[in-house]
């Protein structure tokens, strides 16, 4: 059995994560934490959540639970994340990390943390989004430079980093199946006279509007045709069970850095 503590866990991915772990027989609740005088601090996190008691009550911080606890669920911020992530690592926690926005060097930061603790990260938990990532780069390599490649994503608008993490690394993915160099050929905005596309070029476009959980296309276009390849998340559940997925998977693993493709079996 393996003992879970969720890092924000009042918010909205946080709670649907507390509420779902019930459904999985080798995880159990055993911390929840928000940050320091937050509302429902001292209350049931199912209360919280509104999925009934839990037993669980709702921590001021990280350190109130995470002797009690073998991994933290964590989709917070960068920030919050990044601190949280130094302390499990100090008490040799794992970790389970949705949290989106890292930058380059937020990543090199915390790089050496990975070699004391094992940890999944992914910016997107979805086994759907997942999957999809596989079949990109099969697409790309396919279609070479003969098909121009956009990624168009859209969110809800309280979503803070853009473009999503999971646009990022699709065109990550799609940048190297066509060997290029993303921080080159990337292009996140159009407007004026810009001249005729280039070849290379992989466009990333951002909406953000009303509550929109998560989409993301991919479009290939081609002289005479195209192919756009959509995902749509319709529930944050999905990325809160592919979070839970990822905390069972990692029961005994050796530190290192973790992401869906190893839960997925897919690399």
């Amino acid at each position: 059995m393996i003992r879970i503590g969720v890092a924000g866990a009042a918010g909205k991915m946080g709670s649907r994560i507390a509420a779902l772990s019930k459904e999985y027989a080798g995880l159990r609740l055993a911390g929840a934490f928000e940050r320091p005088g937050h509302k429902d601090i001292g209350r049931d996190i199912g209360s919280v959540a509104g999925s009934g008691e839990t037993g669980v009550k709702l921590a001021g911080g990280i350190d109130e639970v995470i002797d009690s606890v073998d991994l933290i669920v964590d989709f917070t911020s960068v920030e919050s994340t990044k601190a949280n992530l130094k302390i499990a690592a100090a008490r040799g926690k794992a970790m389970v990390i949705g949290t989106t926005g890292f930058g380059k060097d937020d990543l090199a930061e915390v790089a050496p943390l990975f070699k004391k603790i094992p940890c999944v990260m992914a910016s997107n938990m979805s086994l759907g989004v997942n999957l999809l990532l596989k079949v990109l780069q099969d697409v790309a390599r396919a279609l070479g430079d003969d098909y121009d490649i956009e990624i168009v994503e859209a969110h809800h608008r309280l979503k803070k980093d853009a473009p999503s993490g999971t646009a990022l690394k699709m065109a990550q993915v799609l940048a190297d199946a066509v060997n290029r160099n993303l921080d080159d050929v990337a292009v996140y905005a159009r407007k004026g006279i810009i001249g005729q596309r280039t070849q290379k070029e992989i466009g990333i476009q951002t909406v953000r509007a009303g509550d929109i959980v998560g989409e993301h296309t991919v479009l290939f276009g081609g002289l005479g045709e195209r192919i756009e390849i959509t995902h749509k998340a319709s529930s944050r559940d999905t990325f809160a069970r592919g979070a839970l997925r990822a905390a069972l998977w990692l029961g005994g693993k050796p530190s290192g850095l973790y992401d869906m493709q190893d839960v997925l079996g897919l690399k």
